[in-house]
């Protein structure tokens, strides 16, 4: 089974039992429509890749932690398309969840999203309770404050921001999670995946900043222009089009560098490479750009 494939199953199958008969019917509906279609389920791909890089020796751990990480990436989703945040209409090509349900059960989404990610790990923890312990830990830290994308999204109420410290809130604090947490799943330290989280993060926010100020709404399947409508500090704002463009291949080089020697480097290399490729802006495709 592929990677995208383990994923989408065990997603699947948190989210039915979620849905239980004595539940509310429109949240639990709410629920499976925050998480599909599942996009490209990058933070959790991540994850399971480290963890087969250092042996995937409790499968079924790494795949509670992966749905566990794409269902907080998921809650962030609603919860910043919110009107008291972005005030977004769509995402991922369709109506975002508090245009499509409600902003109450928009809110409420978000928020059981979060406790079921948290309980998904906790239902694994048989397997190995030192490592769930592990993975709640990495998970709450990089989900809350002060370094999790909670301090991410705070920064934006700021007078001044901290470029690096909002970026490596806001996005990396996932990327973070995801090569820890795919180190923690397999039984190595997490220490020694930080770099390679933080790098990752770091360029997929670039990639994000250069995709917003180029592309088109249809294209991006959400609002297109968000960082200049809402002033929020950014890579091409700061370092225009073609900086940003070399920022970002120097921080994939820096990715490709940090890997921990593992018997699946060669493997990780590579799938950073992909990413970068798929990353990458072609060419500006926003109308008048």
């Amino acid at each position: 089974m592929g990677l995208n494939a383990r994923i989408e199953s065990a997603l699947g199958a948190v989210i039915a039992r979620a849905q239980g008969p004595q539940a509310p019917q429109r949240l639990a509906q709410a629920l499976h429509y925050a998480v599909t279609p599942g996009g490209a389920h990058i933070r959790p791909t991540i994850l399971l890749s480290v963890a087969q890089a250092c042996g995937d020796s409790r499968p079924a751990l790494s795949d509670a932690a992966a749905v566990a990480l794409e269902m907080i990436h998921c809650a962030s989703l609603v919860h910043d398309d919110l009107p008291c945040f972005d005030n977004a209409d769509m995402r991922r090509g369709k109506p975002t969840v508090h245009m499509a349900y409600s902003e109450p059960l928009a809110v409420l989404t978000g928020d059981s999203l979060i406790v079921l990610a948290f309980d998904t790990i906790a239902e694994a923890a048989g397997l190995s309770p030192d490592r769930a312990l592990g993975l709640i830990r990495v998970l709450a830290r990089r989900t809350g404050m002060p370094d999790g994308i909670c301090a991410g999204q705070g920064w934006e109420s700021e007078k001044s921001v901290n470029l690096s410290a909002y970026h490596r809130a806001k996005t990396g604090a996932l990327f973070i999670a995801a090569t820890q947490m795919g180190a923690i799943a397999a039984g190595q330290e997490p220490e020694p995946w930080e770099e390679l989280g933080a790098r990752i993060g770091e360029a997929f926010q670039v990639a994000d900043d250069l995709r917003d100020a180029l592309y088109d709404s249809e294209t991006l399947g959400k609002p297109a222009g968000q960082d200049e409508i809402h002033a929020r500090p950014n890579a091409v704002a700061e370092l225009g089009v073609q900086g940003a463009i070399r920022r970002l291949k120097d921080i994939i080089g820096g990715a490709i560098a940090s890997i921990p020697s593992c018997q699946g480097e060669a493997m990780l290399a590579e799938m950073v490479r992909r990413y970068a490729e798929r990353m990458t802006p072609v060419a500006p495709v926003r109308t008048g750009a």
